[in-house]
């Protein structure tokens, strides 16, 4: 098995849980390389589970199967045309339970790092839990006892489910939140 290759927004793929190992073939290139993309795929196609990570990132998937795997609605519009294609188009998207968000800072997309939910934020990240909490507050207007509620009924993989990015740049924390 070879080493997977390297995605600018999305660094950790297997660990977000968008690729994982399988002997599956891919629709694209027709090859068994050991692992298969299992998030979200934008295309007439029925491709869950389906491609291989590097027909992703060099594009061939995107092209082959006219297929998004970032909602282009999940984006900023004040993304360029080369983030776009490299976002939307080269590279793997998360798998949520409501609409997905990338956030934009620095003038670029940022890097999806992983799902967590409260056990995962507070044993990998415990110095973004007072800046979720914020986020939740102050982004998405939640009142103090009900963002603590939220805060606290964060699970990675039952819902609602937090989401880190991280600024490729200024290496700033962002967050998407599922809200019940």
């Amino acid at each position: 098995m070879k080493m997977l290759p390297s995605f600018r927004y999305h660094p950790d793929p297997i660990r977000s849980g968008s690729v994982v190992k399988s002997p599956g073939l891919c629709r694209c290139c027709g090859t068994a390389r050991g692992y298969i993309y299992c998030g979200p795929v934008y295309s007439v196609h029925e491709l869950d589970d389906a491609l291989c990570p590097w027909c992703i990132a060099d594009g061939s998937a995107a092209a082959k199967f006219d297929a998004l795997f970032v909602d282009d609605e999940a984006l900023d519009t004040e993304a360029s045309e080369e983030i776009y294609d490299q976002l939307c188009r080269r590279t793997p998207g998360y798998n949520s339970w409501q609409a997905e968000q990338w956030p934009m800072c620095c003038g670029d997309a940022t890097a999806f790092l992983t799902p967590v939910g409260l056990t995962e934020l507070r044993r990998d990240f415990p110095d973004r839990e007072s800046l979720l909490l914020n986020h939740i507050l102050f982004e998405m207007k939640i009142t103090r006892s009900l963002a603590l509620e939220l805060l606290e009924s964060l699970h990675r993989e039952a819902g609602p489910t937090a989401y880190l990015f991280e600024c490729l740049h200024c290496r700033r924390p962002h967050f998407n939140v599922d809200q019940a």
